[in-house]
């Protein structure tokens, strides 16, 4: 027990815990913010920008990265959302729910950017194109006096609008822990299913009292415009909470100053503070004043947390259990996690650093704050606390009629907290050398704490036990492990604590406590469902494998067996297009990850058959399914492979790598101005990897492909890059698969272009590029150049840090001066050496206008972009502020 002393002797630190006094008030007057891009803060007038002054500032949210259409999103509904390529698949192809790598998540601050803000979707993405917008409708209606239709022209029109910064969360989130454990009916998130943002719309309480509830009103539902196989996605929360201000609840069109992106509700949704995202319903169509909760199906078997007796088996049969509304989440629960150290990070224990600052996130639920964060390095007999730091806190000081993105910022009166929190603890060194693990707990203003142990339950919900970090002291280095890694991902102490036959749930962190015997352990726990119907013993060949890999009566495989996906395409709850995304292939790995035994043991009913030995041969060595003898190896309906020749490198992080075609005369078949895709196996986790590059090949080219890559590599606090650094260990001699041609540009030639499949004429390219930028701008390029009758000009802007960087220099060079009167090529680093006599800096307003023109000198010129994501979007935003339209920027 520890003995009681003053905190002084103590040595606790500080924590802003404090509520804020109220701000000055400034009727009468205007005031103004101005914005400081160091801080990516907002800055209140007249106060100082040093970063000593914590409360002068409210955070901003970071800048948007680039995105796209996925590969793997482009056959299935959601081929018209972009998305970023770094959030982290949970459930396969489709529906896409996803969150971010823990530490990209951290590292972006308080604000989380659209790119990484985590998703949850049921099914399709409803799709809603900006000249759709301002005519999206949604209702008020039920136990009302005065039902109506709202647009969101006249929600944003006629209506008070409102912005505050608000933190979802899922409530599945730190469900892999769970479901390591024992698999629940849901899948496996990791630590990082929240996000903050700024959100602008209009209170819900002022839509509910022009709508006039009736007496016994006493419930708000919600509905969605996602169509699913239960209908649309709906729920609901008490009609007092709806209007009370204090819960800040509100229907928002506006994310971080944004239009609203597909994945979190274009052009219109709910946002509940305080709850568990699954009640803020996205694509708003419906607001229902009832006397009950919502009967939708999705608000009764899903946000559940069943008594831990539930098995998945007995919940198939429990109707009355899972309407009981005791059982329903809505306020969240006390949960925090440990983001630095990050997983498997190293620290080096001859770096010189004495100390470490251990550092992560908090939250509490229904408004209440953390008021408490305590880290043990002793398994809990003893204590000590950590700072708080509530970024929030800092909109509370915006002066009276602030607004922030057309919203009114009102932070200051409330007593109720909207968002996470950070924390953060310096230890010794030589502390971390001598313990075994990390543990943290957070404490809200209740003064309820988050439990030592694993509440398990059926649906894997609100898991929030102590977050435990492992230390391993290697000797020479101490490594850090997570308890688990968020999807198929491999990897934390809970999985090879169980893979050793550790028993997780025997209060000890499935460590052998003296005297504990053997014949308790998680394997016993999980029983090992047949996923086969015995009385079948047909036998499928390849060829039925075949017949069967399309959107009619779809087959897929998995642990060799066949398996008829048919009959279930009506119910599957991620809709049908994840049965045709699986149509034919072996996905056994995907599967058996992902589901629950209770789908698991559903599965002897679509059991089919058996794979015949040459069909499980010919899986095994993933058999091209195309002619080899072809005139042109790229397919777009197939994936087509390629042995691996050699490896050319042409500077400290750039390489060629040289592909063998079927034979000799083969050629890529690789039209100007498009690309291709690439596939490979993550080393570590086996998962299958695709990017998009653009050879230095021309399409013309026979025998061989060459792709030129920069290699991302892993440093210190900073991932790398997950395909350039597989491709890279990829040894000759080895097959990589290609699919293609794809992109919605092509040049045929004497300046006529295909865009999204329509002709336009272009008189001149204005090509800005940066690494291996450069490749996609090489291939029009060259083809300009080389074509005597071709009198399109083209302007090359090539930015990079050092010479070195500039990759294909000898090419361009070559190019230039064979066609010196169309072609004109410009060079600039940001870090030149002494010796450099081209143009240095960056690729900014002044070169931009300079060279290529202020505004649009030429209704038919157009601009090539590719780079590095900052570039491309601090370009792109140059080019709209000189009055270029983006029907005339390519980005590749």
């Amino acid at each position: 027990m520890v003995e009681s002393r003053s905190s002084s002797e103590l040595n606790l630190p500080k924590t802003s815990i404090n509520f804020p006094p109220s701000p000055p008030s400034t009727v009468g007057k205007s005031r103004r913010c101005s914005f400081d891009r160091h801080s990516n803060d907002i800055l209140l007038p007249g106060t100082p920008t040093s970063s000593s002054d914590d409360t002068s500032v409210y955070p901003l949210p970071p800048r948007n990265g680039r995105k796209s259409v996925q590969p793997q999103d482009i056959k299935t509904p959601d081929n018209h959302v972009e998305r970023d390529d770094r959030l982290i698949r949970l459930t396969g192809v489709h529906p896409f729910n996803c969150e971010p790598p823990l530490t990209n998540l951290y590292d972006e601050g308080f604000l989380t950017s659209e790119n990484l803000h985590y998703v949850r979707n049921h099914g399709p993405v409803p799709r809603c194109d900006d000249s759709d917008m301002d005519r999206w409708e949604f209702t008020v209606e039920g136990l009302v006096e005065n039902p109506f239709t709202l647009s969101v022209k006249e929600l944003i029109t006629d209506y008070e609008q409102v912005t505050y910064p608000i933190t979802l969360v899922c409530a599945g989130n730190r469900r892999k822990e769970q479901n390591v454990v024992r698999k629940s009916k849901g899948f496996s998130w990791g630590p990082a299913g929240l996000s903050t943002a700024l959100w602008t719309g209009v209170v819900l309480g002022d839509l509910i009292a022009k709508a006039k509830p009736r007496r016994r009103a006493r419930y708000v539902c919600f509905e969605g415009a996602d169509k699913l196989p239960n209908g649309y996605y709906g729920t609901s929360v008490k009609l007092n909470w709806c209007l009370d201000p204090n819960r800040g609840i509100m229907v928002a069109h506006k994310m971080n100053g944004c239009v609203l992106h597909p994945d979190h509700g274009k052009p219109v949704r709910v946002v509940i503070p305080g709850q568990i995202g699954g009640r803020s319903v996205k694509w708003l169509k419906r607001i229902i004043v009832t006397e009950e909760p919502s009967d939708n199906w999705y608000h009764i078997y899903d946000n559940r947390v069943l008594p831990t007796m539930v098995t998945p088996e007995a919940s198939a049969d429990l109707p009355d259990t899972w309407k009981d509304e005791r059982y329903a989440i809505y306020d969240l629960n006390t949960n925090s996690a440990i983001c630095y150290p990050a997983h498997d990070e190293r620290l080096p224990m001859n770096s010189g650093t004495s100390t470490y600052n251990i550092r992560g996130y908090a939250y509490g639920g229904g408004g209440k704050r953390i008021t408490r964060m305590e880290v043990t390095l002793d398994k809990g007999k003893t204590w000590r606390l950590a700072n708080i730091d509530y970024p929030e806190d800092r909109y509370r000081l915006a002066p009276d009629g602030e607004t922030l993105y057309g919203g009114r910022v009102d932070m200051w009166w409330r007593e109720t907290s909207f968002c996470w929190c950070f924390w953060d603890l310096t230890l010794d060194v030589n502390e971390l050398k001598s313990t075994a693990d990390i543990m943290v707990r957070a404490m809200d203003e209740s003064l309820m704490v988050q439990p030592r142990d694993m509440y398990w339950s059926v649906l894997g919900m609100m898991n929030n036990p102590w977050y435990r970090v492992v230390v391993h002291n290697d000797g020479d280095t101490l490594r850090f492990e997570h308890p688990t890694q968020p999807a198929l991902m491999p990897g934390g102490w809970m999985e090879r604590v169980k893979k050793s036959g550790g028993n997780l749930t025997n209060g000890s962190w499935g460590e052998r406590r003296d005297g504990e015997a053997e014949k308790m352990t998680n394997r016993e726990i999980e029983k090992d469902i047949c996923m086969t119907n015995p009385e079948i013993d047909r036998l499928v060949t390849m060829d039925e494998i075949k017949e069967h890999s399309g959107e009619q009566d779809p087959w897929f495989i998995v642990n060799g067996h066949v398996f008829d996906g048919t009959p279930f395409l009506e119910k599957h709850p991620g809709g049908a297009a994840s049965i045709f995304g699986a149509a034919g292939q072996d996905v056994t790995e995907e599967f058996v990850t992902i589901h629950s035994e209770n789908a698991k043991s559903m599965m002897p009913e679509y059991h089919i058959g058996k794979l015949d030995e040459p069909a499980r041969a010919q899986l095994a060595g993933e058999v091209s399914e195309v002619d080899p003898t072809r005139a042109v190896f790229l397919n777009t309906k197939v994936w087509t492979k390629a042995p691996l020749h050699e490896k050319l490198t042409v500077s400290p992080d750039s390489k060629i790598f040289r592909f063998k075609l079927d034979h000799n005369q083969q050629q890529v078949g690789l039209p100007v101005g498009q690309h291709l895709m690439m596939r490979i196996r993550d080393p570590a986790t086996r998962e299958p990897v695709i990017r998009a590059y653009t050879p230095i090949s021309k399409g013309s080219d026979q025998g061989w492909l060459d792709v030129l890559i920069k290699i991302y590599h892993d440093a210190p606090g900073r991932k790398g890059g997950k395909m350039t650094q597989a491709l890279d260990a990829v040894p000759t001699g080895h097959f990589v698969d290609f699919k293609g041609p794809v992109g919605k540009f092509e040049y045929l030639g004497k300046g006529l272009c295909l865009v999204s499949g329509k002709r336009r004429r272009v008189s001149r390219f204005n090509m800005i590029c940066g690494g291996s930028g450069v490749t996609p701008i090489l291939q029009v390029l060259r083809a300009v150049a080389e074509d005597w009758d071709d009198t399109t000009e083209c302007v090359v802007l090539d930015g990079n840090r050092v010479e070195e960087d500039i990759l294909c220099k000898s090419r361009l060079d070559q190019i230039a001066s064979s066609a010196v009167r169309k072609c004109r090529l410009i060079y600039c680093l940001s870090r030149p050496s002494p010796t450099w006599k081209g143009r240095k800096g960056r690729i900014g307003m002044t070169m931009i206008s300079t060279e290529i023109g202020s505004p649009r000198p030429n209704k038919d010129d157009m601009v090539l972009l590719c780079g590095p994501s900052q570039m491309e979007t601090s370009v792109h935003e140059i080019l709209r502020d000189l009055g270029w339209l983006d029907e005339d920027i390519i980005i590749f």
